[in-house]
Formats: C-alpha cells, sequence, structure tokens
C-alpha cells in the first residue's frame, strides 16, 4: 500500500493545524474560565443580601460624618487604604455606587488627594472586571465570531486608546459595561488602562471637588445632585475632550482613505 492509499487515522498529522481547525479546537467553551467572573457574580449577590448599596449613602454618611474625620484625621494612611479598597470592590462588583464613593473621596480628603485615590482605585476595580471578561469569553467569542464582527473587533483594537477615552470621557455609558466591552472586543491591556485612568479624571474631578464642599451641604440640609455632571457648563468641555480624543482616529481614517484613493 502506497503512502496516499494508507487510512487518514494512520498519517502522521502536520505540526502547524491549518487555521480553521485551531479556532474549532479555541471554540470550545473551559467552564473552569467561567470562575472570575462567577465569583465577581457571587460578591455581587452577596452585597445586595447584606444591604450594601444601603449603607453606602449620604444618609450613612450624614450619621457618622465626625467619626469619619476624626478617623481620617487619627489614622490618614489607613483611612487612605479602607477607602481605596472599598471603591475597588465597589467597581469590580459593578455596584451603583461608585458616584457616592466618589463624593466621599473628596469629602474626607480633599479634592486634589480624593482626585488622586479614586482614579487608582476606579482604575484597579476596573481591571479586575476587563481581566475577568476577557479570561472567560474573548478566546471563546474571538473563535464563534463571524467576519463582520471580527473587523469591528480589530476596528476597535486599533483605536482602542482614542475610543476608550471617549466612553470614559463622556457620561452616558455605564462604567461597568465599558469595563465588558474593551474585554470581548481584544482591547490590549495597556490601552484599556491608560484609556480608563486618563478618561475618567474630568468627571472624578467634578463629583470629587462637589464632596469638597459636602459639609457646607449637609449644614443645610441638602444633598448633591448628581446630575451635575449633565450641566452644559461641565458637559460642553467634556465633550470637547472626547472630540478631541476622537481626531487620531479620523486623521488615520483620512489617511487611509487619501492613499486608497486612486491618483488624478
Amino acid at each position: 500500500m502506497t503512502a496516499s492509499n494508507r487510512p487518514f487515522s494512520n498519517r502522521t498529522p502536520h505540526k502547524g493545524r491549518p487555521a480553521d481547525t485551531a479556532e474549532r479546537g479555541s471554540s470550545r467553551f473551559a467552564l473552569h474560565r467561567l470562575v472570575p467572573i462567577g465569583v465577581l457574580i457571587a460578591g455581587l449577590v452577596i452585597a445586595y443580601c447584606l444591604g450594601a448599596t444601603d449603607f453606602l449613602s449620604f444618609k450613612t454618611l450624614h450619621v457618622h460624618r465626625d467619626e469619619l474625620e476624626g478617623l481620617v484625621a487619627q489614622n490618614p494612611v489607613l483611612s487612605v487604604a479602607v477607602f481605596m479598597l472599598i471603591y475597588i470592590v465597589v467597581v469590580a462588583l459593578s455596584l451603583p455606587a461608585g458616584s457616592i464613593l466618589t463624593i466621599v473621596g473628596g469629602f474626607l480628603f480633599g479634592v486634589t488627594a480624593g482626585t488622586l485615590y479614586v482614579v487608582t482605585a476606579a482604575t484597579l476595580g476596573a481591571l479586575i472586571v476587563y481581566l475577568a471578561a476577557r479570561y472567560a469569553f474573548y478566546d471563546y467569542m474571538r473563535a464563534k465570531a463571524g467576519n463582520a464582527l471580527r473587523k469591528m473587533q480589530d476596528g476597535f483594537a486599533e483605536d482602542a486608546l482614542s475610543y476608550l477615552m471617549v466612553l470614559r470621557l463622556v457620561p452616558l455609558f455605564p462604567f461597568w459595561l465599558v469595563n465588558l466591552v474593551p474585554a470581548l472586543l481584544g482591547v490590549k491591556i495597556r490601552a484599556f488602562l491608560l484609556g480608563t485612568l486618563i478618561g475618567i479624571i474630568p468627571g472624578t474631578f467634578v463629583y470629587v471637588s462637589i464632596g469638597d464642599g459636602l459639609g457646607a451641604l449637609f449644614d443645610q440640609g441638602k444633598t448633591p445632585d448628581f446630575g451635575i455632571i449633565f450641566d452644559p457648563r461641565i458637559l460642553t468641555p467634556i465633550i470637547g475632550l472626547a472630540i478631541l480624543a476622537l481626531i487620531p482616529v479620523a486623521y488615520k481614517k483620512y489617511r487611509k482613505h487619501k492613499a486608497g484613493s486612486p491618483t488624478s
């Protein structure tokens, strides 16, 4: 029997698998990849059962105002560490308390330090969600994706930093959603970190500044208005920054279009 007539099962497989075979292998979903996401979901459920969202409120802050100010004065390092840890957990579990905690950061630590602590903690919390989602779903989605979705993934990843900064700057998209989408679209970790770190600074600064004057609001029997971020005086410059972030993308597309146009 010649080599060409031997059964397929007896042939030695080629070392380099074809691309379609490799994709079929990677498309098999592994349940163990769901463990990090499962931990976050379990933490979210536990937090709701324990009433964490009710505890993280302006009412609680008002009641314990003096105690918190005294704790910060007596143990500044410990206070910062505990605050940042709580913030990281809140973001990682996607609890709807980030805005309140940002204001609390300004109330406890002032504008400059509060902004620094909040931006750092929020970025680390977002990174946890990104890594968990990427580990769980990206390879599977990439293997199952059609050509249209792959083009979208590649296009987003190519200018990921600019797109991420826009998504972070414009307060129209839930923070948790912007943590998940880049992971599923294959955005590199460096672009995700930079886009998040830089993109959340303006909004964070606004809310931290509110927190810096929170004591006066409490004395007047008032609470902050979260809708202030949509005030035209604040939203307009933020949108301006978002437009600036898109300029590199527009310029790159213009150059590609010009290069692809037939010469006269």
